[in-house]
């Protein structure tokens, strides 16, 4: 991470852990802890009335520690608090009463082979987890499991314990979170920019790198960003401010599948969707949970550009690791804080790019598809030691060949 240093010729050295506040030449405010500084902009004789900001962020950076591993054990601490429910053991008939409750998909891997029930809610959705599991197959032990492809969680925590496995959750629910089908395919159908789903994650990167840097910090518009549709009332204050504000926010609502009439668009005609390519435009991104976790997230920081995250209830494997204040700005549910913080940002431009940067870097460096096959492949062998049986196969159930070995079977 790069660090900010004072004006030329006077150089401070923090000697304490503790976070202390630096009036330093020309009236810079600087927040440091021991060998970090956050820079302020701002240039006066009088408390800065973003200290607080600063020392969240201070704080916020004493307390982190990056991770620096090469593989997904980055996200290991995830994978092994949502396997700890499930120490003694799962039994045959556990796994059973989740297959019979119906809320998931139930796959068998035997063999070296998948096979799988006839029926899947989303197809897509199945093909996309399909994807990594014959990735990793050869090296996976004969197991079943029940994955979940809906949007919601199905394990409540006042429910019994049910090994079930959920891309998204909140704290009240116990399912075992997995990398989501959209990092293939699957993903939701954004008309007419997306209209089989917004694709995959590596062919993504690529072309966000590319936006990025067409789109440096210095050429992107300063104002905040959203397009989306109204899958939860928590936007609306965004989008009433931008209308009130265009130069200050600019945010809309789109159309989805559900959409009747502008009722359903806060009272305006629906906007046209943006390309997540041309969201790197804009110095400062904005990101909802939908009806979970939002899959926008991860793209949103590949722009380069400094994401506001509402919320922080609803999680994806990944999320854990991102911390506010060092890669993300958060913001309250309610968002009474929105123009505070805009305003903290464009007055605290260096300290805005530091967090922009840090969360660029992280999901660059640790959201790669090689991280994502690795976390299937870990989660899937760890979840088959905790297995008390050995599965036997459906007759009724059938194989799923991958692209390469359909073809070879024609």
């Amino acid at each position: 991470m790069a660090v900010a240093s004072p004006s030329r010729g006077h150089s401070h050295r923090p000697t304490a852990a503790h976070s202390v506040v630096l009036v330093c030449l020309y009236l810079n405010i600087w927040t440091c802890t021991s060998g970090e500084c956050v820079a302020s902009d701002t240039n006066s004789s009088e408390e800065s009335p973003w200290q607080p900001y600063l020392l969240k962020i201070s704080k916020a950076l004493r307390e982190y520690k990056p991770c620096t591993q090469a593989n997904c054990s980055c996200h290991r601490r995830v994978l092994n608090a949502d396997l700890a429910p499930f120490h003694k053991g799962i039994s045959r008939d556990v796994v059973q009463e989740a297959v019979k409750r119906g809320v998931g998909t139930h796959y068998q891997i035997l063999s070296h082979r998948l096979y799988r029930q006839n029926d899947c809610m989303f197809p897509a959705r199945c093909s996309g987890v399909e994807h990594f599991i014959l990735e990793i197959i050869s090296g996976l032990p004969d197991m079943e499991m029940v994955i979940n492809v809906r949007d919601y969680p199905q394990v409540t925590s006042w429910m019994p314990l049910q090994p079930i496995f959920s891309f998204s959750k909140t704290s009240e629910y116990k399912d075992i979170m997995y990398p989501a089908w959209t990092f293939w395919e699957g993903g939701p159908a954004l008309w007419p920019l997306y209209p089989t789903g917004i694709g995959r994650w590596d062919i993504m990167r690529k072309d966000l790198k590319i936006a990025a840097e067409k789109w440096p910090w210095e050429k992107k518009k300063a104002i905040a960003f959203f397009r989306g549709s109204r899958t939860s009332p928590e936007r609306d204050p965004l989008i009433l401010l931008s209308r009130g504000e265009p130069s200050l926010i600019d945010a809309a609502y789109t159309k989805n599948q559900a959409w009747k009439s502008e009722k359903d668009t806060l009272g305006r005609p629906p906007a046209e969707e943006v390309s997540l390519v041309d969201h790197c435009k804009f110095k400062y991104l904005f990101n909802f949970r939908g009806v979970a976790a939002s899959f926008r997230l991860k793209h949103l920081f590949l722009c380069n550009s400094l994401v506001f995250h509402v919320g922080d209830e609803w999680l994806e494997f990944f999320y854990p690791q991102l911390h506010p204040w060092v890669h993300y700005i958060p913001v309250t549910h309610d968002l009474t804080d929105v123009r505070k913080l805009l305003d903290f940002v464009k007055e605290n431009d260096a300290a805005a790019q530091e967090i922009k940067n840090r969360g660029h870097q992280f999901v660059t460096e640790h959201l790669r598809m090689e991280d994502v096959s690795c976390y299937w492949k870990t989660l899937l062998l760890e979840y088959a030691k905790l297995l008390t049986y050995v599965p036997t196969w459906r007759k009724d159930y059938h194989e799923i060949l991958s692209p390469a070995q359909s073809k070879s079977e024609l």
